[in-house]
């Protein structure tokens, strides 16, 4: 009998184990529809405004929600709901073109660095090493104040700062690849450095800088609203959402939600970009696996 039954389990094949498709689809299509309706909010939010942000529409401050204020006033009486659909334009707007400063920069010094070797990798590695043993929220702190608190300024900083963590990345990777044949080859042909990291490496790294290009955002969100949040970011009357939590905090005593739904604008938009990294990342991995 025994034998019988394991003639039929040698027939049917070893346990398929990697045939079932790992849960992971909800997360991804939750976190893309969260960040898809931030980008559609910021991109329709003068649309989207139930009044001018800047604008007073209670001489109650941190009024209750109520049919005039669907989310209350803040501490000067504006609209909650306004100021936080502003805040999301102008929070996500900074937030990337600060990870895209980073990444030019990052990207292109990283690879060119893998690339050449010698004393110019050396000598970048060291002033990364440099930037990178310094506290980030201090450097801006100490910048900010220095330069003045410009959405020009705090872009550039923030882009500068996250740069080092960004060469570490594309140099690492940079460095896996020029031991590739392709990579010899083309070395061998003689083409030049632009050519070897920008046509042989690139396309090759596209998929890993995306997936950081993602988890650098929402550092930068969370920089950029530290900054606001000690009062040397973004300033009154513009509003962001690390400002926003900044001039509403008190009234978290007075039953007011205002800084809260902030803080929550802040929390979501970070955690969907991170769980968006782990399940296309977990996807990628299972869509190797089957082939």
């Amino acid at each position: 009998m025994k034998s019988t039954e394991s003639t039929i389990r040698a027939a049917s094949g070893p346990a398929d184990t990697t045939s079932k498709k790992p849960p992971v689809s909800l997360v991804l299509w939750a976190s893309v529809i969260v960040l898809l309706g931030c980008v559609l909010v910021a991109i329709f939010a003068p649309y989207l405004q139930p009044y001018d942000p800047t604008k007073f529409v209670s001489y109650t401050p941190f009024q209750l929600s109520s049919s005039q204020a669907w989310l209350g006033t803040d501490v000067l009486g504006r609209d909650v709901l306004s100021r936080l659909i502003g805040g999301t334009r102008l929070t996500l707007m900074m937030a990337l073109g600060a990870t895209v400063l980073a990444h030019l920069i990052g990207d292109s010094l990283g690879l060119y660095s893998a690339v050449k070797g010698g004393w110019i990798d050396l000598v970048l590695c060291r002033v990364v090493d440099v930037v990178l043993s310094l506290p980030k929220i201090i450097v801006g702190l100490v910048v900010v104040a220095a330069l003045g608190s410009s959405i020009h300024v705090i872009v550039i900083i923030t882009g500068l700062v996250y740069s080092a963590s960004v060469f570490r990345i594309a140099r690492s990777l940079g460095l896996d690849l020029i031991q590739q044949d392709f990579v010899r080859v083309a070395q061998a042909r003689g083409e030049r450095t632009a050519w070897l990291v920008f046509g042989e490496i690139v396309p090759h790294v596209i998929y890993p800088m995306a997936a950081d290009f993602a988890i650098r955002v929402s550092f930068a969100i969370l920089f950029m609203s530290s900054l606001s949040f000690l009062g040397l970011g973004v300033q009154p009357p513009l509003a962001d959402w690390g400002g926003m939590v900044r001039e509403n905090i008190e009234g978290i005593a007075a039953g007011s939600y205002a800084s809260i739904y902030a803080a929550l604008a802040i929390a979501v938009v970070s955690v969907a970009l991170n769980l968006l990294v782990d399940a296309s990342g977990e996807e990628s991995a299972f869509a190797e696996m089957q082939k």
